[in-house]
């Protein structure tokens, strides 16, 4: 993030590069010690290092907070090391700076780093609360729970300041899977030293991080595996283009008309040129909605681009039917809800015999379900989901999980909450279906329609519902739609 925009984002930082060809990479506790080897190689210092993200820090800090009294807490290692560096900063620039250290310097970047602050530093356990507070204590790389004595004095410490930023990573998370490992107080601005780390994105770290701003300092980062949902850069029509052109979208309905229809009406709003509802049992809809019989040979259209499954389908032996003649066919397949359920019931190696472009779309208890025998962290999981199933997997949530078989992954930006809603995962799956028509790898296609479902989420406000998410699909379109 620009320094300049800190303070026009509201809530979450909401700046992305576009889907292509610069998404930020999101990297773990070892590629970022790669990158750091990889530049002292090039003949860069661990204090040369130290003192760029210290630099940066300060800098952001005081773009954050402007020049308020700051108190700032350094820890034995490294991460300590660049508080000292942000100490000196803030202090050189005419800003009130008081230290407090949990223990001296243990490592040698870290005690030069002290020796060139020529402030006082106090115990931690005499530390006088200030309106800023900047925990600088460990930062990346615990494994283990913080002591509890050390806690429940940052809990003070951060219950009195007004303001609370943490370098790199909130003391006690584990950075590369978002997992607490203490009950730690929550921050307002994380300062991500030199790239975006698993914890920014993955909650419940991320929650706890407030927003991300990542501090550069001029490593070369490797090509990424995983990386954070940016924001799509689609192409609006052109003269030449007709409804067929921009993408057919064919929804089955089934059991439930109103969710068939919620991903019908959001495959239009997200720019299908084309959409019909196959096999629903009313008229409702928008006027361009096309309803149409269920039938094989109208599943047979060589013109449909996406086929939406699951929403509404129900859970009986029509839906089924349903299911396996849409899996026979060789249109890419977007699958969620009652599809997710019914290919539970017959397996895993029926997902392992779909061979055309598919995405799934489950929530937390379809993904459980369906892959019940997975463990670990999320994103863990999600990469091995998709890896045997041979499908690009979206598990949805606060920290939506794309993952393709592979080794590919992205985690979004925090998602509005309101989207904890009835129907909005509906919405998600004809958004997918609009991008996959377009043209999109299934990859790509599931990224750029998680980032336009958040963003008309967050268009949308509080209390919104999934119809009004769909009123704001449109918006959310316009704002990443260029003219080539």
């Amino acid at each position: 993030m620009p320094i300049s925009e800190l303070k026009k984002l509201p809530g979450h930082d909401q700046e992305v590069m576009a889907l292509s060809p610069n998404p930020r990479p999101i990297l773990s506790l070892k590629e970022m010690r790669a990158a750091e080897m990889a530049a002292m190689k090039r003949g860069a210092s661990v204090d040369d290092l130290m003192e760029k993200a210290g630099k940066v820090a300060a800098e952001i800090a005081k773009c954050f907070s402007g020049s308020m009294p700051t108190l700032i807490l350094c820890g034995p290692g490294n991460n300590g090391g660049d508080g000292y560096v942000v100490a000196r900063y803030l202090s050189e620039w005419g800003i009130p700076i008081s230290v407090a250290a949990l223990s001296e310097p243990k490592t040698e970047a870290a005690k030069k780093a002290r020796s060139l602050y020529k402030g006082k530093v106090v115990p931690l356990d005499e530390a006088e609360p200030a309106p800023l507070l900047i925990d600088a204590l460990f930062g990346v790389g615990m494994s283990r729970p913080l002591d509890e004595t050390l806690i429940s004095r940052l809990k003070i410490l951060a219950k009195a300041a007004s303001l609370r930023i943490a370098i790199d990573v909130p003391s006690g998370i584990n950075t590369d899977n978002g997992e607490l490992l203490s009950d730690i107080p929550s921050f307002d601005l994380t300062i991500a030293i030199g790239a975006l780390k698993p914890a920014h994105r993955l909650e419940p770290a991320a929650t706890l991080c407030g927003r991300v701003a990542v501090g550069d300092i001029g490593l070369i980062l490797p090509k990424p595996s995983l990386m954070e949902i940016a924001k799509p850069c689609l192409a609006a029509p052109t003269a030449s283009d007709y409804k067929y052109s921009r993408g057919y979208v064919a929804v089955t309905a089934g059991a439930m008309a109103g969710a068939s229809l919620l991903s019908a009406t959001a495959a239009q709003r997200a720019g299908a040129g084309y959409v019909a509802l196959f096999g629903g049992e009313t008229n409702a809809g928008t006027m361009a909605l096309v309803h149409r019989s269920w039938s094989r040979e109208a599943l047979a259209d060589e013109r449909i681009n996406a086929l939406v499954i699951g929403p509404g389908l129900g859970r009986d032996e029509l839906g089924w039917q349903r299911l396996s003649m849409a899996l026979d066919t060789s249109h890419p397949l977007i699958l969620d809800a009652d599809a997710l359920f019914l290919l539970k019931r017959e397996g895993l190696d029926c997902l392992r015999n779909i061979h055309q472009p598919t995405i799934m779309t489950p929530h937390e208890g379809e993904f459980q379900r369906l892959f019940s025998g997975i463990d670990g962290d999320k994103l863990t999981r999600v990469k091995k989901a998709a890896a045997l199933s041979g499908l690009v997997v979206v598990l949805k949530g606060a920290d939506t999980v794309i993952a393709t078989p592979d080794g590919r992954a992205a985690i979004s930006q925090p998602a509005v909450s309101w989207l904890a809603n009835a129907g909005t995962g509906d919405v998600l799956s004809g958004i997918c279906g609009a991008m996959l028509a377009r043209g999109l790898e299934p990859f790509e296609a599931a990224c750029a329609a998680v980032w336009l479902h958040s963003e008309a989420a967050r268009l949308a406000g509080p209390a919104m519902i999934a119809d009004d998410l769909i009123e704001h699909v449109r918006s959310a379109l316009i704002e990443v739609t260029v003219t080539v």
